[in-house]
């Protein structure tokens, strides 16, 4: 085996993942796009004290209406001097990639092309998936001269959303008068899986297991079967790996050495069926999903390996036929942000023929999913055994948290006893199955939600020490 370091190093994506940023100059909002200022209403509650002396004679009324003409004047020549929307240019630029239950910036940039100083309030017409509350920002836009500022977002969602338009208030020093405007900023954002953590999760797996992979290393040499180096023959080494033709022309014995193959195929079978909509602490269980299958897709495409992914429903939704490099992670990664529950059923059977269809070269296929509480062998159990008639198989259940606490709390009353004995009855049911598929030589193993991208890349590398492919 090469350096653990070089082949396990996490690949650098092409292009970054962030939104391209967007530009226009602002319009005019509504027909007249003009307000009254804070201050315009505060002057006219001044002028109210006129209605003392009004009190005593009814002529001090006329210097009340005098006071709220002069206010008006004001404001109209406050107006008249706001530049025209068209001579402030907005931008939005993202910072960061949209990623899955991530906080990352937004900023909001203004160009001015006025000589007047501004003040400047935008709304951020931004999809509730993105952010509970629409950002209010306040800024000083200088004269001939440019500003920004920003506000953080944390998607709860994955896939495409549409981002509306930025809308803008504007107003003088003297803040008598607003002009109203919107900037045209309307696009489409894709929220990514959890970028962060699972390259996060991948480097921490990989320097975790460093030590203990370099310790096995001499004994991990001559387990596989692609060819790295020769070496003198030592005592205990297998007469099968001698070469013949090295130990003639150098006069002595000459045996192979050989490391775990690498360029072999990894499959992400990913099940987007009614059970993957469950939510646990927000999310739902094909978001962990996604989470496993980008953390497994980093450490495999950095381990020299080829990964493909197919998710299905009631058919076949995804499907990434295996590849290798950054280009690829960025292909798996846009495939990943699309993938959507479904409030149906979904068919394993046919994506595991799907996958027989593709892959005839045996490979390995992990399978993320969850199983359904019925009397009969749930579809996913049948759909694994057709596989591992040609492939090497890891099936991952994402388990409920609250049906393990329910299965070993002590009851304290005659229904929570029935809920109780229901909940191991499933619990040993879902055991039951799994045993049957680690008999036909699957690893199958139930996880929490929290824990299936470090399961995933466990399955992986355990599969590879092991040369099972």
């Amino acid at each position: 085996m090469s350096s653990i370091t070089e082949e396990h190093k996490p690949i650098p994506r092409n292009a970054s993942l962030a939104p391209p940023a967007i530009s226009a100059a602002m319009i005019r909002r509504k027909r007249l796009g003009a307000a009254f200022a804070p201050r315009f209403f505060l002057l006219l509650i001044i002028g109210l004290i006129w209605l003392g002396p009004a009190s005593i004679h009814p002529q001090f009324l006329y210097g009340m209406l005098a006071w709220d003409l002069l206010v008006l004047v004001a404001w109209f020549v406050d107006f008249a001097g706001l530049p025209k929307p068209s001579r402030v240019t907005a931008s939005r630029v993202w910072r960061a990639p949209a990623s899955l239950s991530v906080s990352s910036e937004i900023s909001l940039e203004l160009q001015n092309q006025c000589g007047r100083d501004l003040r400047v309030i935008l709304t951020d017409n931004v999809p509730a998936a993105l952010r509970e509350e629409l950002p209010v920002l306040e800024m000083t836009l200088p004269a001939r001269g440019s500003a920004s500022a920003r506000y953080t977002i944390q998607p709860m969602k994955r896939g495409d959303m549409e981002i509306g338009a930025l809308y803008i208030r504007y107003s003088s020093f003297f803040r008598l008068a607003e002009r109203w405007a919107v900037a045209e900023l309307s696009g489409k954002v894709r929220v990514y899986p959890n970028l962060e953590v699972a390259r996060q999760h991948a480097i921490y797996m990989i320097r975790s297991r460093q030590i203990d992979l370099e310790r096995r290393r001499s004994r991990t040499r001559g387990q596989g079967r692609e060819f790295e180096s020769l070496r003198e023959y030592q005592e205990g080494d297998d007469l099968r790996t001698l070469c013949w033709s090295a130990s003639a022309r150098r006069g002595k014995l000459i045996t192979r050495q050989f490391q775990i193959e690498r360029s072999q195929s990894i499959w992400l079978v990913l099940d987007t069926g009614r059970l993957m909509r469950a939510k646990i602490s927000g999310l739902s269980k094909l978001d962990y999903a996604t989470g496993a299958a980008l953390s497994l897709a980093e450490v495999a495409l950095g381990s020299g390996d080829r990964v493909g992914l197919l998710s299905y429903g009631r058919a076949v939704r995804q499907r990434v036929m295996p590849g290798r490099g950054g280009s690829h992670l960025r292909h798996i990664i846009e495939n990943l942000a699309q993938v959507k529950e479904e409030a149906t059923e979904s068919n394993p059977l046919q994506a595991a023929a799907a996958l027989l269809g593709k892959q005839s070269r045996r490979s390995l296929a992990v399978w993320i999913t969850d199983l359904a509480e019925t009397a009969i062998t749930p579809e996913v159990i049948d759909a694994a055994r057709l596989l591992l008639s040609r492939h090497v198989v890891v099936l991952l259940v994402i388990g409920q948290p609250d049906l393990g606490e329910m299965a070993s709390r002590t009851p304290d009353s005659v229904e929570r006893m029935y809920l109780s004995a229901a909940a191991q009855e499933m619990t040993h049911r879902r055991e039951v199955l799994l045993a049957l598929l680690r008999q036909r030589g699957a690893l199958a193993l139930e996880v929490d939600s929290a824990g299936a991208a470090a399961a995933a890349v466990n399955s992986y590398l355990e599969v590879k020490e092991r040369n099972l492919l």
